[in-house]
């Protein structure tokens, strides 16, 4: 019995272990931080829209859907090798479900961009008001042998600092950002919709208040 015992525990050990283990960054979000002035010895590399897109994963009890959101344009400053300011436009109005098909595909596509019934506009990112979302770069720095880039999101008129992993390569030809996926809370853009920490009384049909991004940016000069 006790040899039983000790095995369940050992098991359930090691599927902890390994939740842990697989778990997604969770992006560190706090206030706004001021961006640096860009030196004079910085070079410009412009952001390359068709070579940059941004994935997402919302989640909920029941499953799960996946997306893309477009990169418009932006810039992005290096000395030495070294990111040290930049801005990426991000297009919300270019909202896609990977996940689905047809109609299922095209009605999440409209609620998400807040194009259905009036009542149902903000439920999400309310695209015909805020068709854009900025990430200005602030920082770039390396913590525990990993790159880390930190800046301001704002999306929906609401600015918060986001600092998550991401591989960088800098040569005289481009920048390359590739993040690792990272979750931020959406409640905090005021991104609301089936929220059971906004709303009492969901049971069940809450939506999952983190949704994790995938950011890949690539510029050129």
């Amino acid at each position: 019995m006790k040899k039983g015992i000790l095995s369940l525990f050992v098991l359930a050990t090691l599927s902890l272990a390994s939740c842990k283990k697989d778990k997604t960054n969770e992006a560190e979000i706090k206030e706004t931080v001021e961006a640096p002035v860009t030196s004079n010895e910085a070079e410009k590399f412009n952001v390359d829209a068709k070579a940059s897109l941004i994935d997402w994963i919302g989640s909920k009890p029941t499953g799960k859907h996946t997306g893309t959101i477009a990169v418009k344009n932006g810039e992005l400053y290096a000395k030495d090798g070294v990111i040290e300011t930049g801005k990426v436009f991000i297009d919300m109005t270019s909202i896609v479900v990977t996940d689905l098909k047809g109609e299922e595909k095209t009605s999440l596509e409209g609620h998400l961009k807040g194009l259905g019934k009036e009542s149902d506009v903000d439920h999400f990112f309310n695209t015909k008001k805020y068709p854009e979302a900025v990430f200005e770069i602030t920082k770039v720095t390396d913590e525990a042998g990993k790159k880390m880039v930190e800046g301001n999101l704002t999306m929906k008129e609401i600015t918060k600092s986001v600092k998550f992993p991401a591989t960088i390569t800098v040569d005289a030809n481009g920048i390359s950002i590739e993040s690792e996926p990272f979750t931020i809370n959406r409640t905090l853009w005021n991104v609301n919709y089936g929220s059971k920490s906004v709303f009492d009384n969901l049971g069940d049909k809450f939506i999952n208040d983190d949704i994790e991004l995938k950011v890949s940016v690539k510029a050129t000069k």
